[in-house]
Parts: C-alpha cells; structure tokens; sequence
C-alpha cells in the first residue's frame, strides 16, 4: 500500500528553501557579486520578468560562479530583455500541446502514453521553459482531487504507461502525489509510471524520506525522468539525492536542452553525459530547442546541432550519446533530427 502521510501544517525544509527562492533579477544579480545594468535595461530584466516570474533556490545560485555574468548555469534562469522581442515562428504552445488535450491537464499525444500537467508550479523557472505561457488554471490534472483524471485513465486502456509532468510535479506536496501514485497503482493496466523533474536537480533537498516512501511502494516499473543542462548542476547533494531516487527502484534518465552559450560544445555535453552516468542517470535526449515566444536567443541551429552530435559519436560509447530530437507537433513520436533535416534534403 502507498502510504499517505498525516497532513502537518509546517513546512518542510525543502518548502522552506523553496520559499526562500530568488525572484528579483537585481537580488540574483547581487547575490553572485555582478553589477547592476543600467536602469533602462535593468527594467526590461524585470519586465521579463513581470511576463515569466523568476524563482531560483539559493542552492542553485551557490553553484554559479560569482562574478561571471556568463556563468552556464545563471544564463538559463536569469531574465534578459530580449524574451520581450516577437520572433517569427516563436509561439506560445510550440509543441502543440492543447491540441492533444483530451480531458483537463491529460494529454493524450502518443500511443500507450498519457501525460497529466498535474501542477503549473516549478522549483525553478527556466528561460527556455516550452510550457511558460501553458494555461495551467483551466487545464490542470489535480481538478477534484484526481477524481475525474482516474477515471478517465481507467476507462483508457491503452493508457500503459502515465507520465507527471506540469510545471513540475515535485511542485507538490508528497500527500498529494501519494494520493495520485496512489491511485494509479489501482489501475491494472498502467504497467509504468514516469516522473518528469527538475526538481532534484535544482532542490536536491525535495529527495526526502516521505518522497522516497511513496515511490518506493509503487509496484510496477518507474522511471524518472531528470533535467541538467550542464555538468556542473550535478552538485554532491545533487549526487546523493540520485542515489536516493535509485535506491527506490526507480530508472534515472536525464534530458537536456541543446543552449546556445551554454551547453552548445562538445566539451559540455561530454561531461554532462559522463557526469551524469557516474551519478547513475543515463544520457536520453538531448532535445532542440521548442520555438516558445521569448526564448529565440537560445536557439542552436540545426546544422550546429548535427555536427556537434556526430563529434559526441566519436567520443563517447553509445550508451553515453543522448537521442537529439526535436519535438514536432502533430508527430507520433519526437524525431531525430538526422531524420527531419533528411526529409528537407529530399
């Protein structure tokens, strides 16, 4: 039975860190000892950050390095003036996600697989972030205490294999996921559950007890699903927190988005592989950047893209080599990229 611990009215260290997360780009700014920018272009910082709010926790600053304003793991969370621009092509649901929904926050894309958008809350507010303008209030999974999504995902039975997502679904609390996880092992046809973070890795202190205790009791096969962009994200309590999650059965894979400055070399995505092996997460995609409105500055084209992919074939053993794929609404799967730049050759 997945237990479902007593509700308490104290926070936990991890709320408490999470509460206590940077939200001002001229706070962020100070904390790591660079200078302010001049008031025009400090306010087009916050006026990005005004259209998507900026939350980081202090335990991820503590791993930039203070002083570099390029620093690899500051670019990807600090608001810049240049997501105010309209890009053509860059658009608010680039991957076609509300054409797909088929009840509120179930996303019914590819065969066997159902996503819930159980939360529009994250630990960590990412740029690139494909989902920032996602109508989370109107399609939210959570509606009724999962009632309706249960019942749905029972009726379905092609439904396999059910995937958390959101926002972020450590977002949560643990008597609220148990209660979902719960559920979802009550169903006999769901023979795999998915859980897509990036939590552990910014929030390290997330992988508690009370965590470990609810996806410990799910009783069929469970992956997560981990999200670092760079090797230095892999801090020791990040480390030991991945040892935490394998210690509850569960498979670790990580995803990362290809960012131009800051993981766009073969140095970069070497060590993220390696690092991240050594913790026991196993490279997965390694995905194109989803055209979402206010992101145009991280793209890396796709010529860049493949030729940085094939020197990582060279490099590295094949089980250290992400799938590179872009994310193609209306497809049955994400396509390799090799693949889509075969077709436009043809």
């Amino acid at each position: 039975m997945i237990p479902l611990s007593a509700p308490s009215h104290h926070p936990t260290l991890w709320q408490r860190l999470l509460s206590e997360a940077y939200s001002d780009p001229a706070a962020l700014l100070e904390a790591l000892s660079l200078p302010l920018p001049p008031p025009a272009e400090l306010a087009q910082l916050r006026a990005a950050a005004v259209r998507f709010g900026l939350r980081v926790p202090r335990g991820f600053v503590a791993r930039m390095t203070p002083g570099d304003p390029t620093d690899p793991l500051l670019l990807q969370v600090l608001p810049q003036g240049r997501e105010l621009l309209e890009v053509p092509g860059y658009v608010a649901d680039p991957v076609g996600d509300l054409a797909v929904l088929s009840a509120p926050g179930l996303l019914h894309k590819y065969r066997g697989r159902r996503l819930l958008i159980t939360t529009g809350a994250c630990a960590v507010h990412c740029r690139y972030c494909f989902r920032r303008e996602f109508p989370y209030s109107e399609a939210n999974a959570a509606a009724g205490g999962w009632a309706h999504t249960l019942a749905k995902l029972r009726a379905d039975h092609d439904a396999n294999e059910v995937l958390l997502s959101g926002g972020d679904p450590l977002s949560l609390s643990d008597r609220k996921l148990a209660q979902l996880v719960a559920g979802l092992a009550a169903i006999p046809h769901v023979a795999r559950l998915r859980l897509h973070t990036r939590t552990p890795i910014v929030l390290p202190e997330r992988v508690d007890d009370a965590l470990c205790a609810w996806l410990s009791a799910f009783p069929r096969a469970k992956t997560v699903v981990l999200h670092a962009n760079h090797a230095r994200e892999f801090s020791p309590a990040v480390v030991a927190a991945c040892a935490r999650l394998r210690s509850t059965g569960a498979v670790l894979f990580n995803q990362a988005v290809l960012l131009r400055g800051i993981n766009d070399t073969v140095d970069a995505q070497a060590a993220l592989a390696e690092t991240g092996f050594a913790a026991g997460v196993v490279p997965y995609y390694l995905n194109q950047l989803d055209p979402v409105r206010g992101a145009a500055h991280f793209a890396v084209s796709d010529a860049s893209a493949l030729q940085l992919h094939a020197a990582l074939v060279e490099r590295l053993p094949g089980y250290l080599v992400p799938k590179l794929v872009r994310d193609v609404p209306g497809t049955t799967a994400k396509q390799p990229l090799h693949r889509l730049a075969e077709a436009v050759v043809d």
